[in-house]
């Protein structure tokens, strides 16, 4: 078994990554800031599941943090298989507003987890990136090698700067990196950003769905345990790739909408405000790389994934419904 550092681990992705790395019988340990990019309600759910386990060892730092490349040296054993670097400032429309905290913690902080690589001798980093590096200059489904040089908004900015900076510590020091490129994920406990929670909530609660244009643009989901399981499996040596996960089952944000008011028992009301200009029409991707490289191949559908987010929703309902959902 071997031992992994892992970044956002109170995280929607780095949470379940980590208890399956524990599953698994590794040792992880997981770094977190908490930070209020959403109700911190969310993230102490997801870490509550994790402390006090068996091999889960954790630190409250912060990335973006200069000094943590000597810390995370004090704290670590000498051997450490990999770094799986999932913490960020995620959303297309919140870096609007303030764009140098994901440069601190998307551009900086990724660069002190390959600077404690490439100083301490680990040879693996798995990395998250995002579809939203994509923009709109190509067409669904979309590749690996399709044109990604004109980002919509900063958040996809400095994910592809990310990706290129990684780039550069492979080709420098032989670092063995993969670059993630997730596509809408969606699962329990998700970020109250995302669509899946936002109109799982509205519907539930009889609050208004806002829907941005018509609801017949469309994207590609994939369940939270597969994109997890996806990113375990990028710890394999791979020099360096960048592999899309996620995005496989494509659906139109009506028939979203139709899917969880069957499960919820509840008409939306629904509130068509113009479509966004940090948004795409259409979003999902060709994961024919992923499956050639990982062996990674998705195992939940859309009808039973929702039924399980709707379920959690309504079993967390009491203090769920709390969360504040922009």
């Amino acid at each position: 078994m071997s031992a992994y550092l892992l970044t956002g681990v109170a995280g929607f992705i780095g949470s379940r990554v980590a208890e399956f790395l524990l599953a698994d019988g590794h040792t992880v340990y997981g770094i977190d800031n908490m930070n209020d990019a959403y109700d911190v309600r969310l993230k102490e759910f997801r870490l509550a599941k994790l402390i006090g386990r068996d091999r889960f060892h954790y630190r409250k730092w912060d990335i973006a943090d200069k000094a943590i490349i000597k810390s995370l040296h004090e704290w670590l054993p000498e051997e450490v298989a990999g770094v799986i670097n999932l913490a960020a400032w995620s959303g297309t429309r919140l870096c609007m507003l303030d764009p140098w905290i994901y440069i601190d913690t998307n551009l900086t902080g990724t660069l002190n987890m390959m600077e404690y690589c490439r100083t301490y001798g680990v040879s693996k980093f798995v990395m998250a990136s995002s579809s939203s590096v994509y923009g709109s200059k190509g067409k669904p489904p979309y590749q690996e090698s399709d044109e990604t040089d004109h980002p919509l908004q900063q958040y996809a900015a400095t994910k592809k700067s990310a990706e290129v900076m990684a780039h550069s510590y492979h080709h420098l020091y032989n670092l063995d990196v993969t670059v993630l490129r997730y596509f809408t994920v969606y699962g329990p406990a998700g970020r109250p950003q995302m669509v899946m929670f936002r109109f799982c909530k509205w519907i539930a609660e009889g609050q208004p769905v806002i829907l941005n244009g018509d609801g017949e643009q469309t994207r590609g989901f994939t369940y939270l345990d597969d994109i997890a399981r996806g990113t375990i499996l990028a710890l394999k040596p791979v020099g360096y790739e960048i592999l899309n996960l996620g995005g496989h089952e494509v659906i139109s944000i009506n028939n979203m909408i139709r899917m969880l008011e069957d499960r919820i028992g509840k008409k939306a009301q629904i509130i068509k405000r113009d479509f966004h200009p940090a948004d795409v029409y259409a979003n999902h991707a060709n994961v024919s790389r992923a499956r050639e490289v990982l062996g990674w191949d998705p195992q939940v559908g859309l009808d039973e994934g929702i039924t399980r987010l709707v379920d959690w929703y309504m079993q967390e309902r009491a203090w769920a419904s709390q969360i504040e959902t922009p």
